[in-house]
């Protein structure tokens, strides 16, 4: 293996162009010492906002001021992941991370009064100022949420205990990440490795049913011995979310979670029925794979095993590029030029260096590039990734230029819409264009493990959650044996009759961090349905496919998130994006079984 190249080594048209934002550091510390000064009279605005003048005078200040963080915010960040290591980059990312949490205090005075001087006063400001008008969506979604906003004192009192209710999400993933080790176990070439969190994925992929049971057992019994106390932490961290939703008034932490974005309860319930009234599909995958692997018997550590092998392909990143741009060819001719537009002038920091964070992501402001971090690797995978990163850059790149700033973002509902139909395009479009019989079979089988991973998988995950808050909101304590216990239940309802549902299994629960962030894991499969809804349509050439979908884009957070999708054609209130998601699970089951 080749040895990381240092930062400097790495070629100017590599890396992303982040001087457009600040030239050099003299320049970032000369804005952030002009935020410093200019943030704080925000705060000379409270108790003033009960007129019109003034009102529109604040909104202005408080976004002249926001840009400019999110700006020097978003720089400091990019500069540390470029290298981790160096010391000045991690100092510049702290400061900026401790003055933001400072800044934001500065204004939270705003909703409380905006709430105090109520509906009725609220629109006759907005008639008496024509430009008070922009902002009459950003109001009514903090006057629809004044039954749960509290009194002054009150949400300064929770304000002040959120690092406290913060405290069993930090005990677990110190736990988890910092203080549990794990076994050597020994990999394909019989030599004992230490396994880890990290490498655990390889071994549970392994050909070798030894290697990939060994990991599995050696992971879970690891779990196991320290199950009472992360039942005790997941208990806490539920009760948290739950006193919080009765101190708001809300019905429960599910509405508490939805209603803000004003998500209706009875999209996340259908989520689960409808998903099990299609479990038999999954049952058929499991059989399927069981047939295709050679298995006797199929065990949850057979699960991860590729059913087709094929000899890892080295792709140079110009040729993903032009992988990437055929595949979204249905898109049309102005998305694909902001797409090569994007990769010609610096949105894209592409190969892994020495000290780099690790991932990919995309991430800008308003006014800045939509920036994409990448460690490209020459795999398959990886252009996968491009593809994924790119569609939120587009996406975030629509929503900049079409919004105003305060509606210029999205929320995290529609978040991995955009990306993941990038995704569902390049997978279609490799699929119906490999002439090889095996490596088509392969694609066949990545996009099946995507629907699997990402749908049926996270809704299992949502279905848990369901069941343990409303156990807990009941009154029934919950104990590390009852989560088990309904673990292996999911997981045999899931998995159906051909599947061994290994006891090590059971406390699988204890490893997900995403629990202690309610009610998150259904918008992985709700956004993967809605980008499966728009890339069938786009791709089957329906009348206005891709200007609904650009319409999606285009809509930044300007409305609801439900509402944004219903208007481009994607209604999330109905089981349909979800139905056609697994109609798209079982053809490709077909095709599966009629090329073996």
């Amino acid at each position: 293996m080749e040895e990381l190249k240092k930062r400097s080594e790495i070629k100017k048209e590599d890396k992303w162009d982040i001087e457009k934002i600040y030239k050099n550091s003299e320049e970032w510390e000369k804005a952030f010492e002009t935020l410093k000064k200019e943030g704080i009279k925000i705060k000379e605005y409270e108790g003033k906002l009960n007129d019109s003048e003034t009102l529109l005078e604040f909104l202005k200040l408080d976004e002249k001021i926001s840009r400019e963080a999110e700006k020097i915010l978003v720089y400091s960040h990019l500069k540390s992941d470029e290298n981790t290591g160096d010391n000045q980059n991690q100092g510049r990312m702290n400061k900026a991370d401790s003055y933001m949490a400072e800044l934001s205090s500065y204004g939270a005075f705003f909703i409380p009064e905006i709430l105090s001087i109520g509906e009725e006063n609220i629109n006759k400001m907005l008639n008496e100022k024509e430009e008070l008008k922009l902002y009459d969506f950003m109001f009514k979604s903090i006057l629809a949420e004044k039954d749960h906003v509290l009194s002054k004192e009150i949400e300064e009192m929770l304000a002040s205990v959120s690092d406290c209710l913060e405290g069993p999400s930090n005990i677990h993933g110190i736990l988890t990440n910092a203080d549990m080790t794990f076994p050597k176990v020994k990999n394909e070439k019989g030599e004992l490795v230490r396994l880890t969190e990290g490498n655990y994925a390889s071994f549970i992929r392994s050909k070798d049913v030894n290697v990939r049971r060994e990991a599995f057992k050696a992971l879970f019994n690891e779990y196991a011995k320290i199950k009472n106390t992360l039942g005790t932490t997941l208990t806490s961290s539920i009760k948290n979310f739950n006193f919080m939703a009765k101190t708001r008034k809300y019905s429960s932490a599910l509405e508490a979670s939805l209603k803000p974005n004003n998500i209706p309860v009875k999209v996340y319930e259908e989520a689960i029925e409808t998903i099990n009234k299609h479990l038999p599909s999954l049952h058929r995958y499991v059989r399927l794979k069981k047939k295709l692997l050679g298995l006797e018997e199929m065990h949850m550590y057979d699960l991860y095993v590729p059913v087709i092998e094929i000899e890892k392909e080295h792709i140079e990143f110009d040729k993903a590029v032009e992988i990437v741009i055929k595949a979204l060819e249905p898109l049309g001719e102005e998305y694909l030029d902001i797409f090569k537009s994007g990769i010609k002038n610096g949105w894209i920091d592409k190969y892994e260096n020495e000290g780099k964070r690790g991932g990919a992501y995309s991430w800008g402001t308003y006014d800045t590039m939509p920036y994409v971090l990448l460690n490209y690797n020459y795999d398959l995978n990886d252009v996968s990734t491009l593809a994924h990163e790119m569609g939120h850059s587009i996406h975030s790149y629509y929503s900049h230029k079409e919004q105003p700033y305060i509606y210029g973002g999205y929320t995290l509902f529609c978040a991995e819409v955009a990306s993941t139909t990038n995704e569902s395009l390049l997978i279609n479009y490799l699929i119906r264009n490999e002439k090889d019989k095996n490596k088509r079979l392969y694609l066949i089988n990545q996009e099946l493990e995507q629907i699997r991973t990402t749908v049926f998988r996270q809704l299992m995950f949502a279905e848990f959650e369901y069941y343990t808050h409303k156990m807990i909101e009941e009154g029934n304590p919950l104990t590390a044996e009852d989560y088990c216990k309904k673990w292996h239940e999911l997981n045999v309802n899931y998995f159906g009759e051909d599947m061994i549902v290994d006891e090590e299994i059971d406390v699988e629960w204890a490893r997900i961090p995403h629990f202690y962030s309610d009610f998150y894991v259904y918008q992985y499969a709700t956004g993967y349905a809605a980008a499966s809804a728009f890339s069938n349509s786009i791709l089957n050439g329906e009348k206005d496919a891709v200007s609904k979908y650009k319409k999606f884009l285009k809509s930044g957070g300007s409305d609801y998130p439900i509402n944004i999708l219903r208007n481009s054609g994607v209604d999330m209130t109905t089981p349909m994006p979800l139905e056609k998601t697994i109609k798209r699970f079982n053809e490709l089951l077909d095709m599966l079984e009629n090329e073996i």
